[in-house]
């Protein structure tokens, strides 16, 4: 076996193996000798995505690359089948999980399938609860939290997606497509084929950190067929004995989410008004993406540590991001607020707060922020930190799981964290000066941002041509945009004709070319894998511009050196 490392941005390297069981091996390696400084290992069809710290990246990708190395020296003493079953062996062990889905084959692609394979339905039930000669086991986790694609399908089974997608496939349906079987977690589309409905919950939050995804890279899968009473019958003794369930997300409220707890009202912000979108932010949530689970976190992550920073919070204080202004709050206890990001005319009680500078916000006082001149989202840090309850780990909303708190709203009581000790008072807005200028600070429209990015794991699937234009075409901010990705129009690129890719790990500032061959820049919120080519990665710097990019702006990429490996 032969391992090729790729690199991926600031903080990733792509190391490419020969297939599914190199990539059980490789990521069973990684997570039984953990590499210091590695964030997260993201195993996907043929690759293994690893994400660690910036500054210590050199230092991490050699050690990757050491075990990336003994990982193909095993695979070669053993020879593929052997090293494809220890890895799956030792993956067991390592979770240490064997995890039945009852299910109920009453899938609206049943007969479609048994028609298209040349199987009577119940033929098709038969092979898809015994699997192929192996069993079936998780191979890597992606689209939705919880999502999970088991391998291990009847080679009988194999058939492609559906040509024209569903808009709603239901929560549990149960699916196959090509060589995986998959089961739903959640309402989404979905072109897979539908063979059954699960109760089981695959992605629960109430479970914790550890234990939300119902399955994990390395599980063994064990399908049991049940009646629909049954399944309905034991549903709801679970129901009957289960605690009240957590939820999050945007509709959160209507669906029960967490309850922030009791705080004295003196240690609260009252919401009058919110613009167009208000969200609670920190530094996200690290470590779950082989789950499909996204970092998330704010679009401009320095800019809120900055803020917090100024007010004396902890670097990842959860605080405010505001989309084009429009927020108003009211302090209910004296605190201290700082603001970053895209400037705006903040006032408290009519008196104007400069920018990125800790002023101190009295009791009853009322804070505005109007919509900024240029620019997109300003983040907002109060002393203490908006302590809404987190989940797993973070009290990020992310608008593309539906993970955290819900938007902000009118009315709502943001509760505040408990300030640090020996901090000093600071002064009245109208009498501190700013300290100067935010990284990705918009002090004007100018007529073409500049987004350096380094070369991506997968340039070569642009032809000769569009490999060149993908650097010097001009292209315009689709309104379909946002922390999930800015989407660009304008001439397309063309891709080589290398074949499908394969889904493999994406990281935050990827430049991924879909079909259509217009570039698509992925934000904090972005799935954790995809199919399509991420040709460049923006730099840090240059996803903090992306974040400030409004409808209509022209941008362009300019090439910077890659980032060695």
């Amino acid at each position: 076996m032969t391992s090729r490392l790729l690199p991926c941005g600031e903080d990733g390297v792509l190391v490419e193996v020969a297939g599914l069981a190199a990539v059980r091996a490789l990521d069973a390696a990684l997570r039984a000798a953990p590499v210091r400084d590695v964030v997260d290992v993201v195993p996907a069809a043929r690759t293994v995505l690893v994400r660690g710290a910036a500054r210590s990246r050199r230092t991490w990708a050699a050690a990757v690359a050491r075990v990336a190395a003994d990982a193909a020296a095993r695979w070669d003493d053993a020879g593929a089948e052997g090293a494809g079953a220890a890895a799956g062996s030792g993956l067991a062990a390592a979770g240490g999980r064997v995890v039945e889905v009852p299910v109920v084959y009453d899938g609206a692609d049943l007969h479609d399938v048994a028609d298209e394979t040349g199987l009577s339905a119940e033929e098709v039930v038969g092979r898809h609860l015994v699997g192929g000669p192996d069993g079936y086991r998780v191979a890597f986790g992606g689209f939705a939290p919880g999502f999970a694609y088991v391998v291990g399908l009847d080679p009988r089974l194999h058939v492609p997606r559906l040509a024209s997608p569903r808009t709603r496939v239901p929560t549990g349906a149960v699916a196959v497509a090509g060589e995986f079987t998959a089961v739903y977690p959640a309402a989404s589309p979905g072109g897979w084929r539908l063979l059954g409905t699960t109760d089981v919950a695959m992605f629960d939050v109430a479970r914790g950190r550890e234990g939300a995804a119902l399955l994990g890279p390395g599980d063994v899968v064990r399908f049991v067929r049940r009646s629909a009473p049954a399944v309905a019958a034991a549903a709801g003794a679970r129901a009957a004995a289960a605690p009240e369930p957590v939820t999050a997300g945007p509709d959160a409220r209507a669906a029960g989410a967490p309850t922030p707890r009791a705080v004295p009202a003196a240690r609260t912000l009252t919401v009058v008004a919110t613009g167009p979108l208000t969200l609670v932010e920190d530094a996200g949530r690290p470590g779950l993406a082989a789950v499909g689970v996204p970092r998330s976190g704010a679009a401009d992550p320095d800019a809120l540590r900055r803020a917090n920073r100024l007010v004396g919070n902890r670097a990842d204080a959860a605080g405010l991001e505001v989309l084009l202004g429009g927020l108003v709050l009211r302090c209910d206890t004296t605190t201290a607020v700082a603001v970053t990001g895209a400037r705006v005319a903040a006032l408290i009680d009519g008196v104007l707060v400069p920018h990125a500078t800790a002023v101190r916000a009295p009791a009853g006082s009322t804070l505005r922020l109007a919509a900024p001149r240029d620019g997109l989202r300003t983040w907002l840090a109060v002393r203490g930190g908006i302590d809404v309850p987190p989940v797993l780990g973070s009290r990020s909303a992310d608008v593309l799981s539906g993970l955290g708190p819900a938007a902000v709203r009118p009315g709502d009581l943001l509760p505040l964290g408990a300030a640090l000790d020996g901090l000093p008072e600071p002064a009245l807005p109208g009498a501190a000066a700013g300290d100067g200028q935010d990284a990705a600070d918009v002090d004007g429209p100018a007529a073409v941002v500049l987004l350096d990015a380094s070369d991506g794991p997968r340039l070569d699937h642009l032809d000769g041509r569009s490999g060149a234009d993908l650097w010097s075409t001009v292209w315009e901010v689709a309104a379909a945009s946002n922390r999930v990705a800015v989407r660009l129009t304008g001439a397309p690129l063309t891709r080589a004709t290398l074949g499908e890719l394969a889904s493999e790990g994406l990281v935050a500032g990827a430049v991924q070319v879909p079909h259509d061959g217009r570039p698509v820049l992925f934000g904090p919120d972005h799935p954790v894998t995809g199919g399509y080519p991420v040709v460049a990665v923006l730099t840090r710097a240059a996803q903090a511009r992306a974040a400030q990019l409004r409808p209509g702006q022209q941008v362009r990429l300019r090439r910077v050196a890659p980032v060695e490996s």
